[in-house]
């Protein structure tokens, strides 16, 4: 493992750091995790900072790769001396992230993942999350297709990566699918593939063949090898529900789809970023206002936002004095505290997690809609 010295502290005195995807499979939602934060950094300097300096962003590129990961943590928390690590993309890096934060005692914050990892019960104390859980993302698309879509338990297939994402995606399933008569998970067509490849072919296969035709598939990848299951499993005629997690990157799923996307689902665990939600309104004026580059206004990058809000919004208490540890003491005190949400988030010494809230969406003619889960009646899983 590659170490770095540690150098004494220095001014400026916020510096945060991230180790996220900037290239390989999950790029797209590292870059707009990194847009998000930048984004609501730079609105928060324009009003002063954090007492009255600025608070800036180091960002290092770990390809999604957990080995890039240590490397990347160990030169932010020892050489760059940051005061925590924001918007990690991904479960298998951030199961290589969150020992070294515990071991350093280095806040890590808001990470781009619903893993159970970094949702312990007692609470990791260095670890704050704000989205909701995979399991509740899965849980909530099992709940529907059983209640609004008709579907018989039995008739719901899960195809996931084949690592600690897929798998926290498949358990959050399989338990929701327990509550409704699902005994044993074997019963359950199951299809992986191996990260960061397309070889989506052997776990295609392994559904389509089960004993019970499946008409839903839950999907937990990234948006290439679920585009390419998604258009080899059309070509073999198959007509039923496709049901992608998050983490897939909704927009960039609908791009590789092209014409193939229309009634793909993906829950979400922001507002969509063009509703009238208070917090959406405002990600969309600090992009318009702050994003020279104009990029593509994004479900990832107003994840980032909100992540970087909950930040300053700790870091702006009067529980916050100095350094690390006083930073966690700011989460946890923070308690309910409005956000801009329809409902207020809630941060406590017992529960790290801000939101559980999931909206699901649909794509349609390329674009990301949403949708009502009471949409999915029979009539209309087509539409």
């Amino acid at each position: 493992m590659q170490s770095f010295a540690k150098v004494p502290e220095q001014t400026p005195r916020f510096v945060m750091g991230m180790s996220t995807a900037l290239s390989g499979p999950a790029a797209d939602l590292g870059t707009n995790m990194q847009i998000g934060v930048e984004i609501a950094f730079q609105e928060a300097n324009l009003n002063g900072g954090i007492q009255g300096e600025p608070i800036s962003l180091i960002a290092y590129d770990d390809g999604y790769e957990p080995s890039q990961t240590i490397i990347n943590m160990r030169r932010l928390i020892e050489q760059d001396n940051v005061l925590g690590i924001i918007g990690n993309v991904g479960t298998p890096t951030a199961i290589a992230a969150v020992p070294i934060a515990s071991e350093t005692r280095t806040p890590f914050i808001g990470a781009y993942s619903g893993a159970d990892i970094l949702r312990r019960s007692p609470p990791t104390r260095y670890v704050i999350n704000y989205r909701a859980s995979y399991a509740e993302e899965t849980a909530a698309m099992v709940n529907a297709l059983v209640k609004h879509a008709k579907i018989k338990p039995s008739e719901i297939a899960f195809f996931t990566q084949r690592d600690a994402y897929g798998d926290a995606g498949f358990i959050g399933g399989i338990q929701a699918l327990k509550m409704h008569g699902v005994r044993k998970a074997k019963d359950i067509a199951h299809g992986r593939f191996e990260r960061n490849t397309l070889s989506v072919e052997i776990g295609l296969a392994e559904i389509m063949l089960h004993q019970v035709p499946p008409k839903a598939i839950i999907m937990v990848g990234t948006y290439a090898p679920c585009a390419k299951f998604i258009q080899r499993a059309k070509a073999m005629d198959y007509d039923g529900l496709f049901l992608n997690v998050s983490f897939v990157g909704s927009v960039s799923l609908a791009k590789a789809l092209g014409d193939d996307s229309n009634g793909v689902i993906i829950t979400q665990v922001v507002p969509h970023p063009e509703s009238d939600i208070p917090i959406a309104v405002q990600y969309r004026e600090a992009m318009d206002r702050l994003d020279k580059s104009q990029h593509e206004r994004s479900f990832g990058s107003l994840e980032g936002y909100i992540a970087a809000r909950i930040l300053l919004c700790a870091l702006h208490s009067t529980h916050f004095t100095c350094g690390r540890e006083s930073v966690i003491e700011s989460f946890e005190a923070l308690g309910k505290f409005e956000m801009g949400f329809t409902q207020p988030l809630e941060l406590s010494d017992i529960d790290h997690q801000a939101s559980h809230m999931v909206w699901p969406t649909m794509l349609r003619n390329g674009a990301v809609v949403s949708i009502e889960w009471s949409d999915l009646s029979e009539g209309n899983l087509h539409e």
